[in-house]
């Protein structure tokens, strides 16, 4: 039973961590992150966390500022001090009075409106991530495609 609050893993405060952390249990966050949290389980979000990320868990807390996607499969609990600046989808919110949240807010009451609502944000996920990569594609083929005069006379 004390494994189920085992916490997985920490990121201190006046800690910073660029790239993705993913996780298999319980993570907590109090320092900075930018990159994706992709946990298995529950996710805590303390008041004095900056983050740069899309956040995944079961259940997730958020007492700091979160610039991301938030997606909690069982619940999420929104503190007075969070910030939150992107999409939310989960099956339940708890949002205290004086939190910040700019974004959509997607509570999903059976399993099927939960799956589709997920396979809508994937879907959406790609189509942006491959436009992206188009974009970056087109910007490096325009830098490219040009010669080079200032040899030439």
């Amino acid at each position: 039973m004390a494994s189920e609050f085992s916490v997985n893993t920490i990121i201190g405060p006046n800690s910073s961590v660029v790239g993705n952390v993913d996780s298999a249990g319980f993570t907590r966050v109090d320092g900075s992150l930018q990159g994706n949290l992709n946990s298995k389980g529950r996710v805590i979000i303390g008041e004095k966390a900056r983050m740069k990320s899309d956040v995944v868990g079961t259940s997730v807390t958020i007492g700091g500022v979160v610039y991301g996607n938030v997606i909690a499969s069982e619940r999420l609990i929104v503190l007075s001090s969070a910030l939150v600046l992107g999409n939310i989808i989960t099956r339940r919110i708890q949002a205290d009075e004086g939190c910040l949240i700019h974004g959509k807010v997607s509570v999903c009451t059976s399993d099927e409106q939960w799956e589709k609502t997920i396979a809508e944000y994937r879907d959406k996920r790609g189509v942006l991530s491959a436009l992206s990569l188009l974009s970056k594609k087109d910007k490096t083929n325009a830098s490219h495609s040009e010669p080079r005069r200032s040899w030439i006379k």
